[in-house]
């Protein structure tokens, strides 16, 4: 199949299911050069990595032809000049750019009673198994769509859950690289230390493809078959609320061991709340010092700080607070930027979360355990229920260590993932592992039921 046809179902899809039937609105923009785009393509001949495959990217990540506005009206008429360095990556690797997903308005960092999956720019993103439940945030649109089959490939981003938590709730796979590893520039940013994109993909093979092309490595592919020997901890404190997730976790964990692979039981102490409390400060710092910086960056934004984008939303509040408010961008302006106080916090939180993942991995090559309970119902401006989910993002995103998500069956009728992590800049690792589990379980690609 050349790279218009592959574009030309995506764009149908598209169409059908998410502008309109199903109505899943994980697509916040369509971009209206891709048909040329793959056109090109096909005339040029070329044989490149990602082979002219249509692919969505977030809608925080700037690309000429889209809004790049996380969401947020406030950016919606800062028309991108120019490509960021990600996607013109993904443009020489072969990738057909074919629209924007709609994400958690700003990345979910405005307000303690958002709800994932909304955006002022985009409305709110389904569940493609079941429509009331929640995509997940902040990478809902990418997850959904990746799930719903629009795409095979997307680009997410995280800071902390934001690709762990949609792929596990919509049921694909993600992976959050090492901090830094993924180009940045041109990205809306919430934290300098633990922002990264990453990929989404409905198998660790596209995944890691991906994630070669993203970080501009390689040998994440050929990894893959490469199991023999790995060793995998598994955090039994890893655990969510709900006991059908934990059950099916510790049949995966059966699984591996009938499979031959070397499982052991890690203990890790689970954080005090100072930890919590910490990262929640770290990143409010870094908004106000990051997201001004970028701000003053973006051609055309009517938006120069964080400061003017809380003004902003109060005199449009009809349209940016119709279900909840801006809590924390008020925070934020109130704790202000990088400082003493700031430093000392990151200081606390990094040497806790690099000491934690040192132990837990000096004997096994990556840590396994459950990420997130199935999806919630979505209820505009009640917040979301993370209280089910376990603290397996926690260290990793505070050290900017790699983590993914591999489904791992079904409760409820809803998806439920695996979470794995692995030391920094050691995606080989991390990779080999997830495709270890995906073989072992043999669940194959998880179609949805789109209940609606």
């Amino acid at each position: 199949m050349n790279s218009r046809e592959q574009v030309e179902i995506a764009l149908n899809k598209i169409a059908t299911i998410d502008h309109s039937g199903y109505e899943l609105r994980s697509v916040l923009a369509v971009r209206e050069t891709a048909l040329a785009d793959a056109d090109a393509y096909d005339k040029a001949g070329k044989d490149l990595p990602l082979g002219g495959q249509p692919i969505l990217i977030k809608d925080n990540i700037e690309a000429v032809g889209l809004p790049g506005t996380a969401g947020s009206l406030a950016l919606a008429d800062a028309t991108v000049l120019s490509d960021s360095p990600l996607v013109s990556r993904l443009k020489e690797a072969g990738a057909i750019i074919v629209g924007a997903t709609n994400l958690s308005e700003w990345a979910n960092i405005r307000s303690t009673k958002s709800t994932s999956g909304w955006s002022a720019m985009g409305g709110l993103t389904a569940n493609p198994w079941i429509h009331k439940h929640s995509a997940g945030g902040s990478s809902s649109g990418s997850g959904a769509a990746v799930a719903a089959d629009l795409v095979k490939m997307a680009v997410g981003s995280e800071t902390d859950g934001s690709i762990i938590c949609p792929s596990s709730l919509n049921g694909c796979v993600g992976i959050k690289p090492t901090v830094g590893s993924v180009p940045r520039e041109q990205m809306i940013p919430i934290s300098g230390s633990q922002d990264s994109p990453g990929p989404m993909a409905q198998t660790v093979v596209d995944a890691a493809l991906l994630l070669e092309v993203m970080t501009g490595q390689s040998g994440f592919v050929a990894a893959l078959g490469q199991s023999e020997g790995i060793r995998i901890g598994v955090v039994k404190n890893w655990a969510t609320s709900n006991e059908g997730t934990n059950a099916l976790f510790q049949s995966a964990v059966d699984a591996l061991a009938k499979a031959g692979i070397s499982v052991v039981d890690i203990d890790i102490p689970t954080p005090k709340d100072q930890v919590g409390d910490d990262e929640y400060d770290v990143l409010k710092h870094e908004l106000h010092s990051d997201l001004g910086a970028y701000l003053k960056s973006r051609p055309g934004a009517k938006v120069q700080s964080l400061s003017q984008v809380v003004a902003f939303n109060l005199q449009n509040r009809d349209a940016e607070m119709k279900y909840f408010k801006q809590e924390i961008f008020d925070e934020a302006l109130q704790i202000g930027g990088r400082g003493p106080k700031y430093q000392m916090k990151r200081d606390r939180n990094l040497n806790w979360a690099k000491l934690t993942l040192a132990k837990a991995l000096a004997d096994v090559d990556v840590l396994i355990g459950c990420s997130y309970s199935p999806a919630w119902i979505s209820r505009l401006g009640e917040g979301d229920s993370f209280s089910g989910s376990s603290w397996i993002t926690t260290a990793p995103s505070i050290a900017g260590a790699p983590i993914g998500a591999v489904p791992m069956g079904l409760v409820d009728g809803l998806p439920v993932a695996l979470g794995v992590v692995a030391a920094r800049n050691n995606e080989v690792a991390l990779v080999r592992a997830m495709a270890a589990i995906e073989a072992a379980l043999g669940l194959g690609v998880l179609r949805p039921t789109f209940t609606k």
